[in-house]
């Protein structure tokens, strides 16, 4: 039995992401709890992402649909849902802790090349995150849980100790860069 993980793009009624921490906190975490639902990782963003939004990605065993994660949700705007499963990582569901830059990105893909992207994806991550130029770590590679259409969407989110390291890893080692760009020609975009 595979893990549901359940990224949420969220909105909330205030000027800043407060009040939607609090409605979390107080409605939906416990209710999630008691459904056997975790917090893979909850973000606030810093590019790309309002001020009154929050990222947020849950996690429970076996399947489950959106209405799982969505259900307890009353005082949040859902602005983007997407059932995922993981590929070569996360290898569990212990959340993302660690202080930093977290980077989502997501992949417009043929769903039938899921398993070629997780593997380029999983080779270039031996030279990309094992370096002492910067600090690097890919968190979790997602493809859709149901992959039954042509097309779909995979989710990389990958951690870095700040922007200066981010930066600097646009130029990976390159094997990395190798495989990244053998990745890229099985995209159809990114965002």
């Amino acid at each position: 039995m595979n893990d549901t993980y359940c990224y949420l793009h969220l909105r909330g009624s205030g000027r800043d992401s407060e009040a939607l921490r609090v409605h979390l906190k107080e409605s939906v975490l416990g209710a999630w709890r008691q459904s056997g639902i975790t917090v893979w990782g909850i973000w606030e963003g810093l590019f790309g992402v309002g001020s009154n939004e929050l990222i947020v990605v849950a996690a429970a065993a076996g399947d489950r649909t959106e209405d799982a994660f969505t259900d307890v949700l009353t005082e949040a705007e859902v602005l983007d849902v997407l059932l995922l499963a993981a590929t070569v990582r996360p290898v569990g569901t212990a959340p993302c802790d660690k202080p930093g830059l977290y980077v989502f990105r997501f992949f417009d893909i043929d769903n039938a090349n899921v398993d070629e992207i997780a593997a380029l994806s999983n080779e270039a991550w031996t030279t990309f995150e094992n370096t002492d130029d910067y600090a690097a770590e890919p968190q979790g590679l997602f493809a859709q849980h149901d992959r039954s259409d042509e097309r779909g969407r995979m989710l990389l989110v990958t951690w870095y100790d700040g922007l200066n390291s981010w930066q600097t890893s646009r130029r990976p080692a390159p094997a990395a860069m190798e495989n990244f760009l053998r990745r890229r020609a099985l995209t159809h975009g990114t965002r």
